[in-house]
């Protein structure tokens, strides 16, 4: 009996690669899928962008207007807002932050209004020399003042585990606690409006703080992410093609 010639044997390398393309089909449509996530995202920062560049050229709105949207459940984030009454130094509250590369904290004042509600301010950076009220008297802003700035919206949490935990005894937050700072502060809730002032630059005595801290500047690069996913995905079927084809030719 002869032994078998090689065209009696059946050609494995020729059979058509299923396991591989199995294999890398969910690869592609994870792909596809990041791509397609990426352009709705592409969408709402445009759309987002185009918003906070109509607020900014809108006129500020009394902050007892700005209490009204929060109530209604609208979004209140960068609209321009203008509040009066007398700063509550005493009771300021410190959160850590960065400006131009220099590390300190803002100021989060209480601004106690002619109508008896509060709004807490954030009047902009001092560094960390500077934290306490009394090595900056000329900061400390008397009598009745008008504040015009931005509405930022408070947090219904910490924004992430790894943000550090508010300091209550150093008064030092990490995160914008409004609930905390409402209590620490020593006012009811009731009294405090939900929501943040970032104040406009403005020129104050000493130079400190320095306000108008607000970033505006947000990156849009879910273009080029989508470009990334998109291109990843048809590099990914030129590839598999490639390689059926050498596979089963």
């Amino acid at each position: 009996m002869s032994a078998p010639t090689k065209t009696d044997e059946p050609d494995q390398d020729r059979r058509f690669p299923w396991l591989v393309v199995v294999c890398a089909l969910p690869v592609l449509v994870a792909l596809v899928m990041l791509g397609n996530w990426q352009v709705q995202r592409l969408a709402w920062k445009q759309d987002l962008l185009a918003t906070i560049e109509a607020r900014l050229d809108a006129a500020p709105v009394p902050a007892a207007g700005i209490a009204g949207l929060v109530s209604a459940g609208d979004d209140i984030r960068y609209r321009p807002v203008e509040a009066r009454g007398t700063f509550a130094h005493e009771r300021e509250q410190h959160f850590f932050a960065t400006h131009n590369g220099a590390s300190g904290y803002y100021l989060y004042t209480p601004l106690e209004m002619e109508g008896g509600e509060v709004v807490f301010v954030n009047r902009g950076f001092v560094p960390f020399d500077l934290k306490e009220p009394e090595t900056r008297p000329e900061s400390l802003t008397e009598g009745p003042v008008t504040v015009t700035g931005l509405a930022r919206e408070r947090l219904d949490g910490k924004p992430s585990f790894i943000v550090p935990d508010n300091d209550r005894e150093k008064n030092i937050y990490y995160w914008k606690d409004w609930n905390l700072m409402v209590d620490r502060a020593g006012y009811a809730p009731d009294d405090v409006l939900p929501f943040f002032i970032d104040a406009f630059e403005d020129e104050v005595a000493g130079g400190w703080p320095i306000g108008g801290v607000t970033r505006i500047d947000l990156p849009n690069n879910h273009l080029q992410y989508a470009v990334t996913w998109y291109g990843l995905a048809v590099t990914l079927v030129i590839v598999l093609g490639a390689f059926v084809w050498r596979r089963t030719r």
